[in-house]
């Protein structure tokens, strides 16, 4: 059983810390995944307390606390964001001088005026704000608003006073996000890759853009395929050693230039070394062929040398209207960005460590460096055009293929503390605290993301600028986004600097507003979203997500009746509204958990707390009721698959036919469910084994460094892939599974 985030003098609450928390939506306990209910220390509160700006050590500051949030409620005339549904009305609060009157009005985003809001009884008593009293009037917005960013003015004063309108934004959302024209009603397979891993004879020792693109039509043209889900492509820091975790990203805004083809962009056929960049290219891919895991800064150091040749050349008149059209549209996040950059090459990827007057994007030292480097900080911006162009052709290529959504993309929870969102956005993201997970069935010991979260207060002063420009930004080019940790948007496990994930708590967010923008941008990008709700969730959850029209997750080793038999959760009862898939990069692909590899790799680690025989034992019921249950819908035959009742191991088969055999069951047995969205992992399409990564280490593993490889480890290129019997006879299952033959 995990250590509860309490400590026993903590175990009696202040009544005042109880009500400061709870009025800043820091949770004061919680159920854990055993259900149990567990109580947060004052340790926890004060620490969580702090980090969204509020002092809570004592008495004194609680109840000092406590007023100056009052105070801030009243002295507001509106609230910072009104969030609103289409087909539903609205209501909102407005503060006046007592007995003055409030004149509202609309400003639509297409520039229209609305006006006669309708008022609603309000019999709250004025509030004294020194000596002054102040009262509450309560509005409604109608419910035929248009979708998008509107915003409300107030008339404060009498009609002819001097004093300048007062404004907040409004968002309305879709009631509930459609699926793209192009999905319908219908169903969709694709294949999930981890796309630095696939590399093709023609990359540079990465998986890159045109990877991207020859997967998505070759999976689309031979096989039916919909979409490809492909991890997070934020950008790292072009500082060695990069960051090998897409999912600890510089920048979530912005794309790792790693990815580019530079082959693919058009300056490259007047550069006039191509041949020395040929070279190093196929030098890159030599030392690929050498090493066991992937060397991301070798790649990107060769990338990087030939870059700069190829920056070098004079744009085309048309290309460079299009690339000042691109910084028009980006405009400050891609300066900020491009900064940090140049900056990060200077003096280190972490800006703690910089100048002290180089530590804030606003300050006068960041304007001067980027005067006198403005070469350098351009390169970054440019590298950016590069990449938007290579994405854009890649969905184009995607969609022509025949794929009803293209590339689908994964948005990262957060981004590395030290980097360049963190240096731009630090004034609405919390410090002293790290987000991760509590403890759960698969991560026994919590987890600590090293990311800071959010501050829910900030980003809604913002109207949530910064949080609509990234998805926003990750839609762009997409026909699909999938949310790791979508539970984040409703709350986030907090952890105070220097404690282990167990002494973490809740912190809640608005979700109406976060989930709102997501369907918003969604809806305008023709997008379908997908939410990753794996783990520890309230139950209303995914019901909200589901009428929002956001898909879950469902992963079949997870997938049990555990309101019924405890046995595997039988296909008709998954969910419809889902992206359902067999592994996760989280776990080994299916041939690697078939035969244990995540006990014995967490045991190795010192992730587990019993005894492996116990874990092994335990995952062996678990298999041997998923043969069962193949078996008991005709998927597996008595003959095939391994009888794990009484391996030593769990998972030791005789030989791969078995393995094969059973993979392919399993993704079958994904067509006998309704979930709308199926997916193959390219791993599994290969036969790999090796995970790419194990949550809760960071060196001890070489996580997201794992080359795609067959099942004795071999390295596979993309154009083994292509022509892979295993790889097509899964692809070929996945399309029948969601097109059956007329």
């Amino acid at each position: 059983m995990p250590t509860a985030p309490d400590d026993s003098a903590d175990a009696d609450l202040p009544a005042s810390l109880i009500e400061l928390a709870h009025r800043y939506g820091v949770a004061t306990e919680y159920a854990d995944w055993t259900g149990r209910s567990v109580k947060v220390g004052a340790s926890t509160l004060t620490a969580a307390l702090g980090a969204l700006g509020v002092c809570a050590g004592t008495e004194e500051d609680r109840v000092s606390a406590i007023a100056a949030k009052n105070r801030d409620h009243w002295t507001r005339a509106l609230p910072p964001v009104i969030v609103g549904r289409v087909g539903a009305t609205t209501p909102f609060w407005v503060h006046v001088t007592h007995g003055d009157p409030a004149r509202l009005w609309l400003r639509m985003e297409d520039g229209s005026v609305r006006t006669g809001l309708r008022q609603l009884e309000n019999n709250r008593a004025p509030f004294d704000l020194d000596g002054s009293l102040v009262g509450e009037a309560s509005f409604e917005l109608p419910a035929d608003l248009p979708v998008g960013y509107h915003r409300l003015h107030l008339q404060v004063g009498s009609s002819n006073s001097a004093s300048p309108d007062v404004d907040t934004t409004v968002i309305v959302s879709p009631t509930s996000l459609e699926p793209p024209a192009r999905l319908g009603s219908g169903r969709a397979w694709g294949l999930a890759t981890q796309l630095y891993s696939v590399r093709s004879e023609s990359s540079w020792g990465v998986g890159d853009l045109t990877d991207l693109t020859d997967l998505a039509v070759w999976s689309a043209a031979r096989h039916g395929a919909g979409f490809v889900l492909v991890n997070p492509l934020h950008a790292a820091a072009p500082t060695s050693p990069m960051e090998p975790s897409p999912y600890l990203p510089t920048s979530r805004r912005f794309v790792n230039p790693m990815y580019l083809r530079l082959e693919a962009i058009p300056e490259f056929a007047y550069v006039r070394h191509r041949g020395r960049i040929r070279r190093a290219q196929a030098q890159v891919q030599v030392r690929a062929d050498r090493n066991e895991e992937i060397d991301r800064d070798r790649a990107w150091k060769a990338k990087r040398e030939a870059l700069e040749s190829i920056y070098l050349v004079e744009l085309s008149a048309g290309r460079e209207i299009g690339y000042q059209a691109f910084l028009d549209r980006e405009g400050s996040s891609l300066e900020d960005f491009a900064t940090w950059c140049a900056l990060a090459e200077q003096y280190g990827g972490d800006w703690h460590q910089w100048p002290e007057e180089l530590q804030h994007p606003r300050s006068e030292a960041v304007a001067e460096f980027v005067e006198e480097y403005a070469s350098t900080v351009d390169f970054h911006r440019w590298l950016q055009w590069l990449i938007d162009d290579q994405l854009t052709a890649a969905q184009a290529s995607a969609v022509q293929a025949g794929m009803e959504l293209g590339i689908m993309h994964d948005l990262a929870v957060g981004v590395d503390p030290d980097g360049a969102d963190a240096w731009a956005l630090q004034d609405v993201l919390a410090l002293g605290v790290s987000a991760g997970a509590p403890p759960d069935e698969f991560n026994q010991l919590g987890q600590d993301w090293s990311q800071p979260p959010w501050r829910p207060d900030r980003l809604a002063e913002a109207a949530y600028e910064p949080f609509r420009a990234l998805v926003r930004a990750i839609l762009q080019h997409s026909g699909g986004v999938r949310i790791d940790h979508v539970i984040g948007l409703f709350r986030l496990w907090w952890i105070p600097k220097g404690a282990p994930p167990t002494a973490g708590t809740y912190i809640r967010y608005n979700h109406e507003a976060m989930i709102g923008i997501v369907a918003l941008e969604a809806h305008r990008a023709g997008a379908v979203v997908v939410g990753e709700d794996l783990g520890t969730v309230e139950p209303w959850v995914r019901d909200y997500l589901r009428d929002r029209g956001v898909f879950g997750t469902s992963i079949l080793w997870f997938e049990m009746d555990r309101d019924g038999t405890g046995g595997p959760l039988p296909a008709e009862r998954w969910r419809e509204s889902c992206l359902s898939a067999v592994t996760t990069h989280d776990l080994p692909p299916t041939a690697g958990y078939l035969a244990g590899e995540h006990v014995r790799l967490r045991d190795a680690l010192g992730l587990l707390t019993r005894p492996a025989d116990e874990e092994l034992a335990s995952d062996r019921v678990q298999q041997q009721a998923w043969m069962s249950e193949l078996r008991r819908v005709g998927l597996l035959d008595d003959s095939d698959g391994p009888d794990v009742g009484d391996a030593g191991a769990a998972g030791d088969f005789g030989d791969v036919e078995d393995v094969d055999a059973v993979v392919l069951a399993l993704h079958r047995y994904l067509g006998r469910t309704p979930s709308r969205l199926l997916t193959l992992s390219l791993a599994d399409a290969v036969g790999e084994v090796r995970t790419q990564n194990q949550p809760g280490t960071t060196d001890e593993y070489p996580n997201w460094r794992i080359p795609l490889g067959d099942p004795r480890g071999r390295r596979v290129l993309l154009e083994e892939v292509f022509s892979d019997p295993r790889a097509a006879g899964l692809c070929e299952a996945m399309r029948a599974a969601v097109k059956p033959p007329v």
